[in-house]
């Protein structure tokens, strides 16, 4: 059978009278072209929106409207938007055609011949498109400045020769320059031509050529690139330009090939620092130093070396750490390493063992460390340099391996943790626990602040105090660097502020901070529902800003971080809570003022979800999003958010389509308790017919009940939409689990609901089917073990056997899975030794002879999460009972599948099993016959059996 006779079989498998229906039925025909918002941007004077929308597959559109005039500009194929600061200029990527790029994948073009990206820069007060350039690898932009654009440019192909120059003498040692003969040629070929543009009255163009990486200072003042002409080259000269924007001026702050790498400005754009080896790309080790320049010199200089001051013995600066001046320019963060041991080059690879050796006092099993390898590899300590004073002082180091510093690197003190002393109980527990030190900047001096911290902690933004929260306390305390007091700040709030739903053998979760007040005066604390005022150090009493609003109402409240640099909250400040109700789930916004004893007012609220808000940085505009599930995410914007208006038209084709509609549905569970789920119909539900029912489930899901569900292929999810569209009632109920008994759990929440669904007379009890992936796959498998009330399931990357998945390994991490049943969501709360009991009556695959249920599993062999033998286990046992059982590995993918043609072949699966079982559709090969290995890649079984 042909791959396209193949698609048009699955399209119009089998849909029982509904081209009689006044709108069509969703078919897998309609994904790709199905849109979405990708980004969205508002200028900072708020005059101007600018949104991609981007279908599923294919090409995108940008769109740039004038939220004033209501004029809006297209652009095929624009992403990767970005407003000016200046409000002027519009810079965006034109990727090339999505059918372009399919071709050359297809012809296996070179990645120098596949299509490359274009750059459009469009002025917003002439409408028009001043740039458009192509063949662009990058732009960027000021971070918070405006007046150069900047962008890298794949030079035109050049075939002339040209002699190698001469090599140079060697420098000084405390000088950046160096000679020729040394690592950076070999780069020379993803070298471009780097063209900066200044966007004064006039547009002005400057090139620089040889280019490989940039980087911009934030105000945009400067600019620097590094420079490594190619072998045929020999009249440009490599090494490190500093550029001044106003006055279209570079110069070489240091000469000569070189690894160089980490470059960061400081605030102002007046001092710049990176790393650099000079070392030959031929030596067995390579060593690295900090440059940096400044004001008032001609050419950068190496202010830390391997043997500088202050640097540990065999250390030297490493390439990986990131550099960060503080805020006022006076310190220079970056990171060290110990110089990596030269490889043994007398070693003959084909000669030795390759063996990994697992030790009971590693810190981490060895699946884990071979993931990690790489992070360790690369893993730099932070240290710290006084431009000043010319010396260093090395901050963290392997006994205390991570540092914070506070008030943007300025404060006299920072915070350093470690836990290296918990690592081996991560198998088990699923966490570490932690030290702390404050740490003195200026010294590197220590002093432990907290021992063995189960729980969570950070520095203050202005770096006067460090928090943390307990969860053996389920409170939150306070190191006081001023006065060296620790403190519980939180004792006097009378809720609890971990999760009051929680229901793992663990402790709950906190539900976290929100903010603080500007001089570290006041933290703000998440309750359930709630945000309360907390004194760091102690004098003044809890307050509760939303006046216990959020409870009363049983309405969670949670502060929107509107400015994205924002680092504190200013006295008197407005801040915006987005708000979402657990009895109806209705979604919206409130405002309140700090310090204010007034009530928080509600902005807006309705049967609505509303999706991150962003507002203009210089005025009052507000762009957000909004959805039901009958209502695409589109774009709303207004200056008040009660009366913005929508600027956005996704999916007009919906209108063609029998959607659905989505509401609350409530029962009362077989251990007694009161529970919901959503309850999914058709758009043309007729209550004097009768429909039969997928339930799908995973654990709590009504929060999402006015989420927009696109028709799409999910990577092994029940496509509800699709589902809904096709005459199929859809149940996705809640469900709270009893520690030791999560089978049993799904049993009582999952059934009752399918039971006292099947209690109104449109609900045909005879063909109902579950569906469920991962955790949701385990709960099927165990269902089809204890009930024969489902006539169909289907389960995704499920485990069936805790006994042998207790001691698996996540292979995505290097985990192993002991902490999932002990303390998380496989929730036995006991080793295996323990309660094996437990672990035996959870476990489907001991329960195997009482399935009559046809089950789909789907398991692939590369499951980062559950060992795909959980899948095999479960089928090679059900296949041995002789129980019609089928098995899906989609080779080489993921625990949800991440292959968008495996994700587009599932549903045509899930819909033909479904179909079959539940509506009496015809078998397809695959489900009747098999795809045996010699039809593999020819037949995929989706045409019925003859």
């Amino acid at each position: 059978m042909t791959r396209s006779a193949m698609w048009l079989v699955s399209l119009g498998l089998w849909c029982t009278g509904a081209m009689a229906q006044s709108k069509k039925p969703l078919d897998h025909s309609v994904y790709d072209s199905w849109q979405n918002i990708g980004v969205k941007l508002v200028s900072p004077d708020g005059r101007w929106a600018v949104y991609t929308v981007t279908p599923q597959e294919g090409d995108a559109t940008l769109f740039i409207r004038n939220l004033q005039t209501g004029r809006q500009t297209a652009f095929e194929r624009g992403t990767a938007p970005v407003i000016t600061d200046d409000n002027r200029f519009v810079a965006f990527t034109i990727k090339p055609r999505f059918q372009e790029t399919r071709q050359a994948r297809i012809k296996k073009a070179k990645p120098d011949d596949m299509p490359k990206d274009s750059l459009a820069i469009y002025d917003l007060a002439s409408g028009k498109t001043v740039v458009h350039t192509a063949k662009v690898k990058s732009f960027k932009t000021p971070e918070k400045g405006s007046g150069i654009i900047a962008y890298l440019v794949e030079p035109a192909k050049d075939t002339t020769a040209a002699k190698k120059p001469a090599a140079k003498p060697a420098t000084a040692a405390d000088d950046a320059d160096a000679d020729d003969d040394g690592p950076g040629k070999g780069g020379a070929s993803a070298a471009g031509d780097l063209v900066i543009i200044q966007t004064g009255k006039a547009l002005l163009f400057d090139t620089i050529r040889h280019v490989t990486s940039y980087t911009l200072s934030k105000p945009g003042n400067a600019l620097t690139a590094v420079v490594s002409p190619g072998k045929k080259d020999s009249l440009a000269t490599p090494g490190v330009i500093l550029w001044n924007t106003s006055k279209r001026e570079s110069k070489y702050i240091s000469k000569g090939q070189g690894k160089f790498a980490q470059f960061a400005f400081d605030d102002k754009g007046e001092q710049l620092a990176w790393t650099v080896s000079r070392d030959s790309s031929k030596a067995p080790v390579t060593v690295h130093a900090l440059a940096v320049y400044g004001p008032g010199m001609d050419t950068a200089r190496l202010a830390i070396t391997s043997s500088s001051n202050g640097m540990r013995d065999k250390w030297s600066v490493s390439e990986n750490g990131r550099l960060i001046f503080s805020r006022n320019g006076q310190r220079l963060f970056f990171g060290t390493a110990p110089i990596p041991k030269p490889k043994d080059t007398t070693i003959v690879d084909f000669e030795v063992a390759k063996v990994d050796v697992w030790h009971y006092l590693d810190d981490y099993l060895q699946p884990m460390q071979l993931k990690n390898l790489d992070r360790e590899l690369k893993r730099s300590y932070t240290a710290v340099y006084f431009p000043a004073e010319n010396r260093m002082v090395q901050l963290s180091d392997d006994s205390m391996e991570t540092f914070q510093f506070g008030d943007e690197g300025n404060a006299e003190y920072g915070l350093g943790t470690s836990d290296s002393h918990s690592r081996i109980a991560l198998q088990w527990t699923g966490k570490t626990n932690k030290n702390a030190w404050m740490v003195h900047i200026p010294s590197g001096r220590r002093m432990s602040i907290k021992q063995d911290l189960n729980g969570q902690i950070a520095i203050s933004p202005a770096g006067k105090y460090i928090i943390w929260f307990d969860n053996m306390n389920g409170q939150y305390s306070s190191y006081d660097f001023l006065t060296g007091s620790t403190r519980i700040i939180s004792a006097g709030i009378p809720v609890k502020l971990t999760d009051e739903e929680m229901d793992m053998p663990d402790f709950p979760q906190p539900y976290g901070t929100t903010g603080w007040m500007e001089n570290d005066k006041y933290v703000y604390i998440n309750d359930r529902y709630d945000i309360w005022q907390v004194d760091p150090s102690g004098k003044e009493p809890a307050v509760m800003i939303t006046q216990g609003i959020g409870r009363a109402n049983k309405t969670v409240l949670r502060n929107v971080k509107l400015n994205p640099d924002e680092r504190f909250y200013a006295p008197k400040q407005t801040l915006l809570l987005e708000s979402q109700s657990d009895v109806t789930k209705f979604g919206g916004f409130y405002t309140v003022r700090l310090m204010d004893k007034a009530a928080p007012k509600q902005v807006v609220s309705g049967p609505y979800a509303y999706i991150a808000p962003v507002k203009a940085k210089n005025a009052s505009m507000i762009l957000y999003q909004r959805t039901t599930y009958q209502e695409s995410p589109d774009i709303f914007a207004g200056e008040e958010l009660s009366t913005a208006k929508r600027i956005s038209q996704l999916n007009p084709q919906q209108k063609d389509y029998n959607w659905g509609t989505a509401e609350l549905f409530k029962w009362q569970t077989y251990n007694g308790q009161e529970t919901e789920g959503i309850l999914y119909k058709p758009e043309d539900f007729d209550p004097a017919k009768k429909y039969p029912v997928l339930i799908y489930f995973y654990e709590k899901l009504t929060d999402g009940l006015y989420g927009y569900q696109p028709p799409a292929p999910t990577p092994s999810r029940l496509n509800i939409t699709f589902f809904v569209s096709r005459g199929y009632v859809v149940l996705a109920p809640d469900i709270r689990y009893e520690n030791g008994r999560p089978g049993k759990s799904a049993y009582d929440y999952i059934v009752s609901g399918a039971e006292a669904l099947a209690k109104n007379s449109w609900i045909d009890r005879s063909n109902m089917a579950i569906q469920g992936q991962s955790w949701g796959g385990y709960q099927v498998c165990y269902l089809v073990t204890a009930t024969p009330l489902f006539k169909a399931a289907w389960a995704g990357a499920p485990v069936a056997n805790m006994t042998s998945a207790y001691g698996g390994i996540r292979w995505e991490s290097g985990m192993n899975r002991q902490f999932q049943y002990e303390h998380t969501q496989s929730r036995i709360g006991a080793t295996l030794w323990e309660k094996p009991e437990l672990y035996i009556e959870n476990s489907p695959l001991f329960h195997l002879p009482k399935v009559t249920t046809p089950l789909v599993i789907m398991h692939n062999d590369a499951d980062g999460a559950v060992p795909w033998y959980q899948g095999i286990e479960m089928f090679t046992g059900l296949r041995r009972l002789g129980k019609p059982t089928w098995m899906l590995n989609y080779n080489g993918d993921a625990h949800n599948l991440m292959q968008r043609q495996n994700r587009k072949d599932i549903q045509i699966r899930q819909q033909q099993f479904f179909d079959h079982y539940l509506k009496g559709a015809p078998a397809p090969k695959w489900l009747s016959k098999g795809v045996p290995a010699t039809e593999k890649g020819r037949d995929w079984g989706f045409d019925t059996a003859e």
